[in-house]
């Protein structure tokens, strides 16, 4: 898939760090060091602009090992962008940790992930198909 992208930033674009590998690594596009305090939360540009095709989303994930040896994560993750915002995309970090936690230029902050979703037209009805799960929600199969 070919995907029409603006690079503001000095860092690389959006690279796959792994033959098969679902994301690709965002980097931070900033001036100065960024601190985020605990308990903090911060949005972070990446200098890029993109065009996504019709029936296709982004989703900005944490990363993995961001999120392991330093408490950071995303906070409305997955983060979607729609095939028509055409604005930069930034990253909403948020710092869970006991620590301050520096982001420099070109650090990668996030993963990206770009995949096909659906448009759904809703037929409302007055009931639905039973199943053998019914309405068992949250723990509804135990420990």
């Amino acid at each position: 898939m070919n995907i029409r992208i603006i690079n503001k930033s000095k860092n690389s674009l959006p690279a796959y760090e792994t033959a098969h590998a679902a994301g690709m690594d965002l980097r931070a596009d900033i001036e100065a060091t960024m601190v985020l305090q605990p308990m903090e939360r911060k949005l972070v540009p990446t200098g890029l602009f993109m065009e996504l095709p019709l029936g296709f989303e982004a989703q900005i994930r944490p990363r993995s090992g961001l999120a392991f040896k330093h408490g950071i994560s995303i906070v409305n993750s997955p983060g979607t962008i729609d095939a028509d915002y055409r604005g930069e995309i930034k990253v909403l970090l948020v710092n869970l940790s006991t620590e301050p936690f520096e982001i420099n230029n070109g650090d990668r902050i996030a993963q990206m992930v770009v995949a096909k979703h659906e448009t759904v037209s809703w037929s409302e009805v007055d009931e639905l198909t039973e199943t053998s799960r019914g309405q068992g929600g949250y723990g509804h199969t135990g420990k």
